[in-house]
C-alpha cells in the first residue's frame, strides 16, 4: 500500500484539525517558520497567523487543494504548543504545496500530508497496532500519539522504538 492510497481521507482527516481548532493554514515562509520554531533550549514564537478563524484556514486550505498557491506559499501546521520541550510537538506543518506529478496519483493532488501525518494516520487506517521505528523517532511519538487522538482514529497504533544493532 501507499500513503498516496489514503490522500482523501487524510485531507478530511486535516480539515477535521481545523474543526476543531487544532490546525491553521500558515503563510509563513520555511526561514520564519524555522526562526518562530525556536530552539531546544528557547521556547518558540507563536505564528501571526496562528488565530485565523476555522472558516479562513478550512478555505485556504481548499484553495490550496485547487492549486491557486505556488510551492511554500502556505501550509497547513497543527496547532499545538510552542512552548513544548519537544520541538516536534512546535506547530508542526502538515500539509505543504508542491506543484509535482506524483508516482500513484498523477496531478490529481498539488497538496502532499508530511510524514509526521501520514504515518500514524496510514498506520491506523491500515489497522497496523504496533509501529516498529529506531530510536531517532522517539521525541516524534507524542505527535504520533497526539495525531491518532485528535484525527479521532477508530484504530490506535502504538509505536514502540529500538536501537539498530
Amino acid at each position: 500500500y501507499f500513503a498516496s492510497n489514503y490522500f482523501d481521507i487524510m485531507y478530511d482527516k486535516a480539515k477535521l484539525l481545523i474543526k476543531k481548532g487544532l490546525a491553521y493554514v500558515c503563510d509563513l515562509t520555511p526561514e520564519e517558520i524555522r526562526e518562530h520554531r525556536g530552539t531546544l533550549t528557547q521556547p518558540g514564537k507563536a505564528s501571526p497567523y496562528r488565530n485565523r478563524t476555522t472558516e479562513e484556514s478550512l478555505d485556504l486550505l481548499e484553495r490550496m487543494k485547487k492549486g491557486e498557491f505556488k510551492d511554500g506559499e502556505k501550509v497547513l501546521r497543527a496547532k499545538i504548543d510552542m512552548a513544548s520541550p519537544n520541538i516536534n510537538m512546535r506547530d508542526p506543518i502538515i500539509y505543504r504545496i508542491a506543484h509535482a506529478t506524483h508516482h500513484n496519483t498523477g496531478d490529481e493532488w498539488c497538496i502532499y500530508p508530511m510524514y509526521d501525518f501520514a504515518h500514524p494516520l496510514e498506520d491506523a487506517i491500515e489497522g497496523i497496532t504496533h509501529s516498529i521505528c529506531t530510536l531517532e523517532f522517539e521525541d516524534h511519538r507524542p505527535l504520533y500519539d497526539w495525531f491518532v487522538r485528535e484525527c479521532e482514529m477508530e484504530s490506535t497504533p502504538r509505536q514502540i522504538e529500538f536501537a539498530r544493532l
